[in-house]
């Protein structure tokens, strides 16, 4: 079984009564599971055992509370920046890149079928011209 390493003792809090045990800050994720001192926890599901003190603030050290982290903040701030800087220069790069188109462009005879399809003038298709020169 491994060693278990005891939590710093914290300073007094002066709104528990002076009965109470001073209880360590100790996350609940962090604790064996399978098992305490005895082998067993008597709670297997919030890794306690009966009779044990609770924390004065055991909502927020329970296994049900949010995941202790296991990266340094400096480190998930570095992993986080240079998720941000590829999203980035994603964004900045793609719009250089041109495909070219894999269908051709549509063309309507007599100006785009303005007078067959009963469009005004002014909503007409671009016009195509034929180059004489070539």
């Amino acid at each position: 079984m491994a060693s278990h390493v005891p939590a710093p003792v914290e300073p007094r809090d002066p709104q528990l009564g002076p009965d109470y045990p001073n209880v360590p800050r100790e996350y609940a994720q962090t604790r064996n599971p399978l098992g305490g001192e005895s082998g067993r926890w008597w709670d297997m599901q919030n890794r306690r055992n009966f009779g044990e003190p609770l924390h004065a603030e055991d909502e927020a050290l329970s296994v049900w509370s949010p995941d202790v982290p296991h990266v340094p903040p400096q480190r998930a701030l570095f992993h986080f920046s240079i998720a941000c800087l590829c999203f980035v220069a994603y964004g900045v790069f793609v719009p250089f890149i041109q495909v070219e188109s894999p269908a051709a462009p549509r063309s309507y005879p007599y100006d785009g079928l303005v007078t067959e399809l009963g469009g005004l003038e002014e909503n007409k298709a671009r016009v195509e011209t034929v180059d004489d020169e070539e």
